[in-house]
This record gives structure tokens, C-alpha cells and sequence, in this order.
């Protein structure tokens, strides 16, 4: 293969195709230095012990200003003055030992405060109940996640319900089988339960607690008490709350967090130490096991998850840069959405990157809305402009390409499970084409959801039914439609309550009510979709009649009259839904920025809040007030100075890849990529079945062998996930492009561009490299590249077409040509 004579590792490469990373912060690092405190701040004011297991994690905080406030409890010092009334222990927990008052000794930054401790009920016993008081330590030390104990065939012979959605069945396992191995009421401490977690004994999982630890305390108390599962009437958790909510995070500072748990009958109980903890962004802040957040080196917003008893809530922190900003940006606001971005980025401390170069803008935009390169006279036409509206003119032009609908086609058949092993091939087309049609002609989404869910009759009439036929499971069709038209992943809680959402079991089934009467019919004129009136399912676990009803909304009493998918189609395009106009407006923007507001986008629930959530709101309203018009929406994303900005970093805004303070490099999706090498090089593809001269984008047929195709990611679209279209370079990747024959043949083809290239008459080098940099990168070269490239042409002069090939070779195999920008 005739290369241009350039040694470069795999390993570079891979990093250059793979662009900036961004690494997480040591949590171990020392937070900054304290500012003069003005006063302690402790909550709760006066601490409760109430009852003898309880604990309480008292948050302390230094007022610095009356607009900035400072946690101080990892740095600070307990001290019980009162120890028989009650104690304090490593982690700053305090735990009642007799019923009296005594005072708490806070000493930190120079400053002390006592604080009033009551406790009371100490002397009582213990009323465990299992629910409350051991599922909490299970699920805090995962032994009922799906990696361990929870997984479907259990571990090690033990097998607990996953995320402990079943109680009564995990009570029985510990205490009854195996002949009641695991538990040993003559010598507690003797039992399986304990010895293996404490690590007395081998242990798969390691060691869990320590015999010190209040866990190992409280399950030792449990078996002493004969193990009792606890009365129905006992109060259960129905809501928790973080302490503080929102808090402004230095970087590398920490701030402790307060879980109370609320119960049926009004009580409150701080549950800090049992909560459950998740970060959605590590590398802006992480959170152990205790609930200590710690800011890192990168600039953003993050959600830090306290999850107990299958309630959740959620603490937001916002972690600027360090550095102030010398001077404010005065850069252009252009609609709606710049005002929100600027605000945000303001209170990162980080500036913008500058407006990209109508270059830059011209070969993002074709891609971003017609999955196609400009050809070079399209690139020249562009550049040659002096109208100073050429930028949205050019949107408006590209909506009518016929190559418009080709590629949105392609995304949504992806979303929806445009299938031909499950639909046979007729099927299959007809139901891409009705999603071809419906953006050719711009169809508004509020009805294009609306014929996908209510549609019936004959398929050949209605074939947006055909999603019926791929997804044939009531269960499975009301997840597949949540996840594509809402963004919400509702398909665990078929099993246990959603571990990071509020989302139950009735939940789930009050959605799958709305397709229980789906059904086929076969007739004279081809097959038929139906659906009865029904709307009734059960929840397989409290064997509850669940009446079809959407999601957030409780269980009613009756089913909707007639076909209920008209019911949910009506809820589902309403202009008071949270959902559907957020979830595409999250969809065009994840798209075109190359990351959602929600990140994943199709992943909405309470603990994964959007970045700018005003912004979200404002884009919907805008989408709603337009008729739900995808073309509106597309063209007020592309019109923002956001969208229009430089993928060059400026000082403030190098590792921020989450605030849309520039662009992101962003990989080509496969058929993208693969057109745009065939259109570089002017040789189609010739895919298996598929008329000659078809472009990637217009396979509507996913299942086309294609090696290119599949080492790209291209979707098999088993599930509407959007991570099913894999965008993350790797290996084979850079291999393929560097080395296929495939592509050296086109390269090489004699009625290619480059060998046309090579022979057109009177063409000087200057003439030829600007040709080849508007082919390849639509723009012209700068004066290095030119000088380059045109001493490689000299010292090749009698080998021209092959040093042309070299040339062409080494832009193809480019960050530039391969990732969007």
C-alpha cells in the first residue's frame, strides 16, 4: 500500500481519535485552606437520641459571609462531655447510652460550640422489625445487589431478592434455609450472617463490617431478639431528604451530608449512616460510603444520589474553577439559549470559546442535519458568502435535502427497532418509510407519537403499527415507548422498585395496562392491528388490580373507556407533560452538542437531574408553542452562539466537556463516516441486497453485512437504547482506516476522484491541495499546510497520482476528517 511515510504508534493514534480526557480529582488531595469564620452553624440545633439504635450525624457548618457558608464536620472535633448519656465514634455519629441530657463540645477553626443532646427510650427494647432495621444493612453493603447475593442464581448457595424488593422472601432465607444454617440464636456471634461478613470466616465479598461497627451491633441485637420480622403495623419509610440540597463546592473541598428518613406516622430518623450514596459525574466530585462529597479539578454541576428503603433524594453541588475570571465575556447573545448558558458558565468562573469559523460551521452543520459532507463547490460557494444571514439560510436549505429525512430516518429507525428479522423485509420497510415519510414532510412529532401508540387497522394502511410486531410484549412495548418518547428506563421496576427513581412496581404496571388488549389479526388484505378495551393488569408481587394510568400519577379506580392506548396518546402529547417535549428537545440538543442536558438522554429520573434545567424548560415551551415542529427546534439549537462555538479551548474551559462552553469533538456515527469516505473519494459503496449507488444512511436495514459498518458500532436495535450506537474509538477502529484494502481502493480506484484529480488539465499544485482540503475538510489550507503539502507533490512529481493518494491517505486517516467539530 502506497502510504505517505509517516511513523506513528497505534497508541497515538487511539489518543488522537479518542480526543481529550478528562481525569477525576485524588479524593485524598488536601482540601484548600479555610477563610476567617464568622460564626458555627449546627444542625439539627438541638440533637434528639431517640430510642437505643438510634444515630444522629450533626452537620456543622461555617458561616463565612451571609452568602457563603463552608461544611466543616470532617474537619471538626466531637466531643461528649456527658459519655454515660452518650458517646461519639470515629465517624462523627452519635449514639445514645442512657435516657438524660448532656452537651456535645464542637471545637473547629478556632471556634467552639456546646451543643444540647437529649436522650430518651434508651432503656426500652429494641422492637426490630426487619424492613427497617436489617434490609437497610444489606442493601448499604450490597449483598442483595446483582453482583452479589441478589443476582438471579444467587451466590455461594444464598440468593437474596435484588435490591431487597422482596422482604419476607430474604427473611426467610437468612432464617430458614439450609435448615437455618446462616443464623445461630445459642451463640449469635457463632452465625454464618456474621462471621462471614466480618470476615471470621472465608468470604467471597470480603470483609463487610467489623465487630466494632454499629452494623455488626445491630445484627447481633437482631438474632438475640430471635430474629423477628417486625409487625405489619410498624411505620414504614415513605420519603427521605438530603442535608443541605444545594451547596456551591470549592474544588477539592468536601461537605458532609444528613439523610433523615420520614416515616408513615410523621416520625424522622436520621439514616445518614445507612443511606446509599452514587456520584453522576466522579470526576466533578465523588462521595464515599459516609456521605462525604469531594469536589475535584473539574468545573460543573453534579447529583450525588442518597438512596434508603427505595426512596431517593438527591444533593446538588456546584463546583466552580478556582480562578476568578479577569474580565466578564462580551460575546453576542442570539436566542433563548445563550442566556442560560452564559449564566451558568459565569458562576463556573469559565469563558466561551470564540464563534467557529464559517468553515468549521459549514462542515458541522451538514453533518449535524444531513449526516453528509459538502462537497468542495459547496464548501467554496459557502466561504465565498458575504450574506450575513448564510449561516440559517444554509439550515433552511439543508432541511429540504432529501438526505435530511434519509439520516433522521436512520436515528429514529434505531430508537424505535426498525427490525427485519422480527418483521420480515416488507414489514420492515414499510414501517422505515413511514418514518422516512414523516420527516420529509415534516410531520409535527406530537402526531408522529400519536400514530405510533393509537394506530390500528390494517398494517398496509397504518405501518407505524408494525412497532406492535417487534415489540410483542405489553410489558415490553410500555418500556421500549418510555425509554424513546419519554427518556425514562422504567423496565426494572417490573421486578422492585426503581434503585435510583421513584418509579414502583405499580408504576410499571399502570403503564403496561395501556397495551394489555394489543393484538394481530389475519385477514383477506394482509394482517391487522387491533386493540381492546382492557387497560387491567396485576402487580405480580402484591396481587393488586393496576389500572392503566401514567407515569407520576397514581393508581385509579377504573380503566379508560375504549382502546386505552388513545387515553396514553392524548397524556403522552399534552402541553402539561414533563416528559415527551423534554425528552426530543433532549434528544436534537444531545445530538447536535454531542451530550444531553440529561446525560444519557435517555436516562431521566429524579437522581440524574439535567445540567441547565432552565434551559430545558424554555426549549420545550418553545418546541410545544411551534406544534412540536423538529425542524423549528433543530434550527434554534444551530442559531445559538452555543451551538455556533469554537471546538478551540480557551485557559478556563479545557477540561470542560459538560457545560457547552465549546464544542466537543465528536466521532462520526458509522454510516456517516463510511459515506463520507466513498463521497471523498467518489466510489459508492456496494452493500449485500441493496440497489448499487445506496448510501449508508439509507439503509433502513440494519442487519446488511457490513465489516466497516460494525467495528463503528452500528446499532443491532435489540432495545431502544441510544448506547447501543457505540461512539467510543477504539483500536480496530484506527487499524481499519490506517490499513483496509477496502479503502486503499478506493484511494486508488481509477475512476476516482483523486486519479480525476491527477489528470484534469491546467491544474497548478496550489490549485490541486485547496481542492483536496475542501474534499476532505471543507476549508483551505493554512500556508504551512500548503507549503507541505506542495513539497510532497514536488518530490513526487514523477510519481503524481500516487503522491496525490498519499496526500489524500494521511487527511482521511486525520482527527479532523473523522470526528465532527
Amino acid at each position: 500500500m502506497r502510504l505517505v511515510r509517516l511513523v506513528v504508534t497505534v497508541g497515538l493514534v487511539c489518543s488522537l481519535w479518542s480526543g481529550q480526557a478528562v481525569q477525576a480529582a485524588d479524593a485524598s488531595v488536601t482540601p484548600p485552606s479555610l477563610p476567617p469564620i464568622a460564626r458555627l452553624i449546627i444542625e439539627p440545633a438541638v440533637i434528639t437520641l431517640d430510642g437505643s439504635g438510634s444515630l444522629v450525624t450533626p452537620l456543622i457548618t461555617g458561616e463565612v459571609t451571609a452568602d457563603q457558608q463552608i461544611d466543616l464536620t470532617s474537619r471538626a472535633k466531637l466531643e461528649s462531655l456527658s459519655p454515660t448519656v452518650f458517646t461519639v465514634d470515629t465517624h462523627g455519629r452519635l449514639r445514645g447510652q442512657d435516657d438524660g441530657t448532656g452537651t456535645l463540645r464542637i471545637s473547629v477553626a478556632g471556634k467552639q460550640l456546646d451543643v444540647p443532646i437529649v436522650a430518651r427510650n434508651m432503656r426500652l427494647p429494641r422492637q426490630f422489625h426487619f424492613d427497617n432495621d436489617i434490609l437497610p444493612i444489606l442493601s448499604k453493603f450490597s449483598c442483595n445487589m446483582s453482583g452479589c447475593h441478589g443476582k438471579a442464581e444467587g451466590q455461594a448457595g444464598f440468593k437474596l431478592s435484588v435490591f431487597g424488593f422482596d422482604p419476607r422472601a430474604d427473611h426467610q432465607a437468612l432464617t430458614q434455609e439450609s435448615r437455618g444454617r446462616r443464623i445461630n440464636p445459642v451463640v449469635p456471634s457463632a452465625s454464618l450472617l456474621l462471621t462471614k461478613a466480618s470476615g471470621g470466616i472465608p468470604h467471597g465479598g470480603g470483609v463487610r463490617i467489623t465487630k466494632s461497627s454499629e452494623e455488626y451491633r445491630t445484627l447481633r441485637d437482631w438474632i438475640v431478639a430471635g430474629m423477628p420480622y417486625g409487625s405489619d403495623e410498624t411505620p414504614r419509610v415513605v420519603a427521605v431528604r438530603v442535608t443541605p440540597h444545594e451547596r456551591t463546592l470549592a474544588m477539592r473541598d468536601v461537605q458532609q451530608l444528613r439523610v433523615t428518613a420520614r416515616y408513615s406516622n410523621g416520625f424522622e430518623a436520621d439514616v445518614t449512616h445507612h443511606a446509599r450514596y452514587q456520584s453522576n459525574n466522579e470526576a466533578v466530585a465523588k462521595v464515599d460510603e459516609f456521605g462525604l462529597v469531594t469536589g475535584g479539578d473539574v468545573p460543573g454541576d453534579v447529583a450525588i444520589m442518597a438512596a434508603y428503603l427505595g426512596e431517593v433524594d438527591v444533593f446538588r453541588a456546584l463546583v466552580p474553577r478556582s480562578e476568578l475570571l479577569t474580565a466578564q465575556s462580551s460575546q453576542p447573545v442570539l436566542n433563548l439559549i445563550d442566556g442560560h448558558i452564559d449564566a451558568k458558565l459565569s458562576k463556573l468562573r469559565i469563558e466561551s470559546s470564540p464563534l467557529c469559523s464559517d468553515a468549521d460551521f459549514v462542515r458541522r452543520v451538514y453533518l449535524d442535519v444531513i449526516g453528509t459532507l459538502p462537497t468542495a463547490s459547496e464548501a467554496r460557494e459557502f466561504l465565498a458568502s458575504q450574506d450575513k444571514d448564510r449561516r440559517l439560510k444554509l439550515v433552511d436549505a439543508l432541511f429540504q435535502r432529501p438526505e435530511f429525512a434519509d439520516y433522521w430516518a436512520l436515528k429514529w429507525s434505531d430508537w424505535l427497532r426498525v427490525d427485519r428479522q422480527a418483521l420480515g423485509h416488507d414489514g420492515a420497510y414499510r414501517y422505515y418509510k413511514w418514518i422516512h415519510d414523516s420527516f420529509a414532510k415534516n410531520v409535527g412529532l406530537d402526531q408522529f407519537a400519536k400514530e405510533l401508540v393509537a394506530g390500528q387497522g390494517l398494517l398496509a394502511d397504518h405501518p407505524a403499527g408494525h412497532f406492535f410486531k417487534v415489540v410483542k410484549d405489553a410489558g415490553e412495548m410500555s418500556s421500549t415507548l418510555s425509554q424513546s418518547l419519554l427518556g425514562i428506563r422504567i423496565d426494572c421496576a417490573k421486578c422492585h422498585h426503581h434503585p435510583f427513581d421513584r418509579w414502583s412496581q405499580d408504576d410499571y404496571y399502570g403503564m403496561q395496562a395501556y397495551f394489555t388488549g394489543v393484538r394481530f389479526k389475519s385477514t383477506s388484505r394482509g394482517e391487522m392491528l387491533l386493540a381492546s378495551a382492557g387497560g387491567v393488569s396485576q402487580n405480580p408481587r402484591s396481587g393488586l388490580k393496576i389500572f392503566a394510568h401514567p407515569l407520576g400519577t397514581s393508581n385509579p379506580e377504573a380503566a379508560p373507556t375504549g382502546d386505552p392506548r388513545l387515553a396514553f396518546a392524548s397524556w403522552l402529547v399534552a402541553a402539561d407533560n414533563p416528559f415527551f417535549a423534554r425528552n426530543i428537545v433532549n434528544r436534537a440538543w444531545a445530538h447536535l452538542l454531542g451530550r444531553g442536558i440529561v446525560e444519557p438522554l435517555d436516562d431521566v429520573r429524579l437522581t440524574n437531574p439535567p445540567s441547565h434545567p432552565e434551559l430545558l424548560t424554555a426549549l420545550s415551551k418553545d418546541f410545544i408553542d411551534h406544534k412540536f415542529d423538529f425542524r423549528h427546534l433543530l434550527k434554534t439549537i444551530i442559531a445559538s452562539r452555543t451551538y455556533q462555538l469554537s471546538a478551540a479551548v480557551t485557559p478556563t474551559n479545557t477540561t470542560d466537556e459538560q457545560n457547552f462552553s465549546r464544542a466537543v469533538l465528536r466521532r462520526l456515527d458509522a454510516e456517516v463516516l463510511l459515506d463520507a469516505i466513498c463521497q471523498t473519494t467518489n466510489i459508492p459503496e456496494k452493500f449485500d441486497g441493496v440497489p448499487a449507488g445506496s448510501r449508508a444512511i439509507q439503509l433502513w436495514d440494519s442487519q446488511v453485512p457490513h465489516y466497516f459498518l460494525g467495528i463503528f458500532g452500528r446499532p443491532v436495535r435489540s432495545t431502544p437504547c441510544d448506547c447501543e450506537r457505540a461512539g467510543t474509538p477504539n483500536v480496530s477502529q484506527v487499524l481499519h482506516v490506517l490499513n483496509s484494502p477496502e479503502i486503499q481502493a478506493k484511494l486508488t480506484h481509477d475512476a476516482g476522484f483523486l486519479a480525476e484529480l491527477a489528470q484534469r488539465p491546467g491544474l497548478t499544485d496550489k490549485q490541486l491541495i485547496d481542492e483536496l482540503y475542501l474534499t476532505f475538510f471543507s476549508r483551505y489550507p493554512s500556508d504551512p499546510e500548503q507549503t507541505t503539502a506542495e513539497k510532497y507533490l514536488q518530490a513526487q512529481a514523477d510519481k503524481r497520482q500516487a503522491a496525490i493518494e498519499d496526500l489524500a491517505w494521511s487527511m482521511l486517516n486525520s482527527l479532523e476528517f473523522v470526528f465532527n467539530h
